[in-house]
Formats: C-alpha cells, structure tokens, sequence
C-alpha cells in the first residue's frame, strides 16, 4: 500500500468512497500490472463468436471495424519500422503526441497517447470514480466504462437517449450530484447519432461540481455534423476526450489512441498502468494524421457505404436509426439476438443487441462486396 499509494492518493481513494479492504484489491491488482480491457468491442466481437470458429471466408461486420486498414503512407511508415523492432522505441511515443497535439491544436501537455482509447476510458473511470462517485451514461450507450465501475464498486447511471437518439444532457447532469464521471460518446455507439456542441456545452456548464465529462470521440472523423470538443479541453474545462485510430484511420489491430485534457486531469489516470506502447501504432498514427485528404475521402466513402444499405432496408420495410458513424441500429421487429445467431449460420457475424433496445441489432460498415454479401444473408434471414 505504501509503495503504491502516495498520502494526497489515499486521501483521494477515501473521499471517493473507498474503504480499507477496497484499497487492498485495488493495490493488489496495480501490483500485478493486470490489463484495463475489461470490456472493448474486440472481447465482446469474440464473445458473439463464440463457438466454432468462423469460417475464413465468413463477413465480419460485427465490431465496428474499418476493412479499408491503415492508409498507403501508414502502412510504409510501419514496414521501415518493423526492422527495428528489438528496440522500445519510446521516441515515437513522444513524436505522435506532438504530432497529434499539432493537429488538434492543444499544448503538448494535453496530449496522453495511448495503444487506443480504450484503456484511457478504463482509467478514467478507476481515477475519478468509485463507491460514492457514480458513473452516468447513455442508454444504450458503450458498455466498457460500466465494466470499469463495476469493478470498482461505483454505480453505473442509466439515462435513456433523448427521442432524437441524442444524448439527455440535462438528465444526465442531473443523475447524481455526487457523480465522478458522466460519459458521452459522440457520435454514439451504438447508434451512431449525434450530440450537438449546444448540448455539450450545457452539460459542462451544469454537471456537478467536480464531475469530469469524458467525452469519447472514436466516430468523430466519421460524422458530417458533430463537433470535436477540443476548445472545451483548450479553455480549461474539467473535460477529457478519448481519440483511437481504430475507426476512421483502420488502425484497430495496431493500437493507437489518445486522452486529451488539462495536465492535472492526465496526471491522475496515469498511474492505473504501465508499460511501452507499440511503436508500429505510434508510427502509424503519425503517418495517418499527415495523409493529405485521408478523412475527407473516407468519411465519404463509408458515408456512401453506410447510405446504400439504409437505402437497402427502408425499401424492404425496416427502420435505421438516423447515423453518422460506421455502424447502423436495425429494427429487426424480433428478438436481435436470434437474428444476430441466424445471421452466424449465414456466415455473416453482425453485432449485438442492447437490453434497452432488444429489436435492434447492430451492424458495422464493411466493404460493399461484404454489405452486398449482408444484404443477401439478411433477406434470407428475414425473408424478405
């Protein structure tokens, strides 16, 4: 405990409501250097699998992938790399947080990079969370930070997305006036609507004193209409935004992400783990934020992707919750999750279900050969 908690940290701990034996299982699991995934679109991908392995040739649109991959120049960038590969490489480290503190336009200082987002979303809930500090987030919104809170022992607060499938920022600041973090994933996964930037500046100006806002932007590039969050971060607001080049850029397999946010709101999340991050993600990154029209193109391209299947299915009778991301709600007017085990036998893993919306599935933005193989499979299934 004395190694691993400085006196202001257990002060910390016990004003977030953590008693002695919660301190122990807390050191312990920090002594081991155990993972943060506790819960990210790969495990549970896997989870939809499971059973016998698919078949090579099977469409995988289930985990909000980007099949496009990395771009032409991140893909050099990480085979000159790759010979060097003996060495930690931390320079690269330290060369993607300039680069993307340059592209976003924040001091250096407000740049944490990370293998994705994923593992800075569960720190930010270990930091500031915890028995008397509530975790708020969306119905249906991402699973992982409750996961978090889970562990932890802090509650997670429900509140249900607005009839425009926008987030209830007034609700959700009002959920708990104790609450350590309020969650707003925007675009949402897994619906893929948008927040306005009004509405998320209400909910900065409102939340509980105290509260971080985490606004996670993994389907930001993607959107025509949402509005990265960054000049809330640039003018000192409790706000942390959660970046991955796993979406736009296809980099899902390589890991590279970042936390952006005031240095004093960084510093706290970064004693939850240790470790070097990949410098073949790191290089990657790089290559991809100076690709000249990578977003535009792409943003296009699955837009255009993303418009022929909606098109597709409204012909055929079903409903889409309006999106700007790389996946899409369906209404399938059954249970989802016996759709989503139709559709394996199909050969085609699509995604899962939510219990707030257990008619819907969700279903990632492939290649058109893999949505044409989709649509094809979907009918069957439906009989359509």
């Amino acid at each position: 405990m004395k190694d691993l908690f400085s006196p202001r940290q257990r002060r910390d701990l016990i004003d977030r409501g953590f008693n002695r034996r919660d301190l122990a299982r807390l050191a312990a699991f920090l002594a081991a250097g155990s993972s943060l995934s506790f819960y990210n679109e790969a495990t549970l991908a896997q989870g939809l699998s499971a059973g016998p392995p698919l078949p090579e040739d099977a469409v995988r649109i289930n985990a909000n992938e980007n099949p496009m991959g990395p771009c032409p120049e991140a893909v050099e960038a990480i085979r000159k790399l790759v010979p060097q590969g003996g060495r930690y490489l931390y320079q690269e480290t330290f060369a993607f947080r300039d680069a993307m503190a340059a592209a976003e336009g924040v001091p250096l200082d407000h740049v944490a990079p990370f293998a994705g987002s994923s593992d800075p979303l569960h720190r930010v809930v270990l930091a500031f969370c915890g028995p008397e500090k509530s975790f708020v987030v969306a119905d249906p919104g991402y699973e992982a930070g409750g996961k978090a809170a889970e562990f932890i022992g802090a509650r997670t607060i429900k509140v249900p997305l607005r009839r425009d499938w926008s987030h209830d920022v007034r609700s959700m600041a009002a959920a708990d006036p104790n609450a350590g973090v309020i969650y707003v994933c925007n675009p949402n996964n897994p619906t893929g609507s948008v927040t306005p930037r009004e509405e998320i500046e209400y909910l900065v100006a409102n939340k509980p004193r105290g509260t971080i806002i985490l606004l996670d932007e993994a389907y930001i590039h993607l959107a025509k209409t949402a509005e990265p969050g960054t000049p809330m971060v640039v003018a000192g607001k409790d706000v942390i935004i959660l970046r991955t080049f796993s979406k736009l850029y296809g980099m899902a397999g390589l890991r590279a992400g970042a936390a952006i946010g005031r240095p004093d709101l960084l510093e706290k999340i970064r004693g939850y783990a240790a470790g070097a991050l990949p410098a073949t993600g790191m290089v990657g990154a790089i290559a991809s934020l100076k690709a000249r029209g990578l977003i535009e193109t792409r943003r296009r391209l699955i837009a255009e992707i993303r418009g022929e299947t909606v098109g597709w299915l409204s012909k055929k009778g079903f409903d889409v919750i309006p999106s700007e991301a790389n996946m899409i709600m369906i209404d399938t007017r059954r249970p989802g999750r016996a759709v989503q085990q139709a559709m394996l036998r199909e050969k085609v893993a699509i995604g899962r279900t939510w219990p707030a919306l257990p008619n819907h599935v969700r279903v990632s933005i492939g290649t058109p050969e893999e949505m044409a193989t989709f649509r094809a499979a979907f009918g069957r299934v439906m009989n359509v």
